[in-house]
């Protein structure tokens, strides 16, 4: 018997079990890969480690190291190294055959022997990882949808993922189940989000992992509610304007829409109802209502939106108001005002005179309907723009009309000094309220002067300033005369401040009075005395 296989048959009898010297097992390690076997002794006194192989059928020699250095089993060539200090043994390029266990023999000098067994497990690599579904579409709700993860690879197991977060199993919808290479996924009535994803599967051992490629299934689905703008439409919507209906829906794939009017259907297709096409239609003249039908082809499911409804109107336009013509004398003449539209559905009249609400009184009446008024007499007062409004549901139109009523002048005022001081300036100011505005002429003392404004201004008064001034104005349409006299009163030094303006015109009145009669006077002696002549 040579030296090895006494080696051999040492590391089986007279051993030593009692202490441990590999850790627990099993090490796991990839094919092709190279796997070192550690030990849990360090620098022990041995004649002989001894590594042996057994793969359940024979016991193989791999390697055995002492002093003289370290020798292999042909097998093993070129894959084994054993660490002399510690033990470790060292093997690859794996290959699937070196699955199995693995035994160390410590043999010391005096014979003693330690002993270990671990199992090593060589694992195909993680591979080929991929998702199918046993159907190329779904509908939502209605379709059972199982997909199946498959992969190469040694003790896998097998996870699912939405996106980033974990698809969880719950026994009733969600199943899973697991096999040795594939994992099944089973989604019965299933949801839009359920597979929203991307999907993935990864498959794991306790080496590696591998993801699947992202997979994406499509679910079909809705439509869901339909939204029809506006919800709320005006009750009457204005003719010819930018007016329309729109409905939109979350449906996959995108719904097609129809429109009904009532319970008829329309020949109008697509999202959006005009206002145009209502009128074409003839639509809209009573208030009437409207929805859209939302269908989906490969759900084959219908769902109708709330309904709408409004009537069609025409805006009023073209607003005129007509007035007298002719010349109006307060008092004297009568007045006809009337308002009309040229186009658009009239639902209120409203009059308004220089911006305000125009009451009916004794003078004034309505038409029933209002598009007219008569004033009878016409007064001052009726001066003013009267204006007109159109009103219907849809919009409001106006017109203006100025009527002018011819009157005055009313009693005339003047303003201005009774008694001044001689080189004071005098400004008289002549007043009348009239239409149209009055002419004015000043008199002095009975006689006409040139001044026809209504004021009348002396720069510096002197005593012959003082007497009566008249104001008379004067309406050229009307034909009528008002006139006021205004006494002014000049006089050398201050004026007593106490003296009203009565006082102050009594004594220039007795001044006026007293001069005339001093004048009368001296007429009446020279009459009576003869004068002699000079010559």
């Amino acid at each position: 018997m040579d030296l090895l296989s006494l080696l051999f048959l040492l590391s089986f009898v007279g051993s030593c079990a009692g202490d441990v010297i590999l850790p627990d097992g099993p090490v796991d390690e990839i094919l092709g890969k190279n796997v070192t076997i550690k030990t849990l002794v360090d620098k022990p006194n041995y004649a002989f480690i001894v590594w042996v192989f057994n793969d359940g059928k024979e016991e193989v020699h791999i390697a055995t190291v002492s002093e003289k250095g370290l020798k292999v089993n042909e097998p093993y060539a070129g894959r084994v190294s054993i660490n002399p200090t510690n033990g470790y043994l060292s093997l690859g390029p794996l290959k699937a055959s070196d699955s199995g266990e693995y035994g160390i023999n410590i043999i010391s000098p005096d014979g003693a022997t330690k002993t270990g067994m671990i199992e090593l497990r060589v694992l195909e690599p993680v591979s080929s990882v991929a998702i199918k579904s046993d159907l190329p579409e779904a509908i939502e709700h209605n379709s059972t949808v199982v997909l199946t993860c498959s992969a190469k690879g040694s003790f896998l197991k097998f996870a699912w993922i939405n996106g980033t977060a974990p698809i969880v199993a719950d026994g009733k919808r969600l199943t899973v189940k697991d096999e040795e290479l594939s994992s099944t996924l089973t989604i019965a009535g299933v949801l839009r989000s359920e597979l929203a994803g991307p999907i993935f599967c990864t498959a794991t051992n306790k080496m590696e992992t591998e993801k699947s490629a992202p997979f994406n299934l499509t679910v079909y689905y809705g439509p869901d509610e339909v939204a029809i703008t506006p919800l709320n439409p005006p009750k009457v919507v204005r003719a010819k304007s930018n007016f329309n209906l729109s409905c939109s829906v979350t449906s996959s794939p995108a719904a097609t829409f129809t429109w009904y009017h009532g319970q008829q259907m329309m020949e109008i297709a697509g999202p959006v109802l005009t206002l145009e096409i209502i009128e074409k239609h003839g639509l809209g003249k009573t208030e009437e209502q409207y929805t859209c039908r939302a269908n989906n082809e490969k759900t084959l499911r219908t769902v109708s939106s709330p309904a709408v409804s409004f009537s069609v109107m025409d805006a009023i336009s073209g607003v005129t108001i007509t007035g007298p013509t002719a010349v109006l004398l307060a008092g004297n003449s009568s007045a006809n005002i009337s308002c009309q539209a040229t186009s658009g559905i009239v639902n209120t009249v409203t009059w308004l005179k220089d911006g305000k609400a125009l009451p009916a009184n004794a003078r004034l009446v309505f038409a029933n309907d209002k598009s007219s008024l008569s004033i009878n007499p016409v007064q001052k007062e009726d001066n003013g723009q009267y204006t007109c409004q159109l009103g219907n549901p849809v919009n409001q139109e106006q017109a203006s009309y100025k009527m002018v009523v011819n009157y005055g002048p009313e009693p005339v005022t003047v303003s201005g000094n009774n008694a001044v001081e001689v080189n004071d300036e005098v400004t008289l100011t002549c007043s009348a309220d009239s239409v149209p505005p009055a002419n004015f002429t000043w008199k002095f003392n009975q006689t006409v002067t040139d001044v026809k404004t209504a004021t009348y201004t002396i720069p510096k008064a002197v005593y012959k300033n003082s007497g009566m001034y008249t104001c008379e104005a004067y309406n050229a349409i009307t034909g009528k005369t008002t006139m006021l006299t205004h006494t002014l009163s000049v006089k050398e030094g201050a004026l007593d401040p106490d003296l009203s303006d009565g006082a102050i015109a009594g004594i220039v009145i007795a001044v006026l009075v007293a001069l005339a009669a001093a004048i009368g006077l001296i007429v009446y002696c020279r009459q009576k005395v003869p004068v002699e002549s000079p010559y």
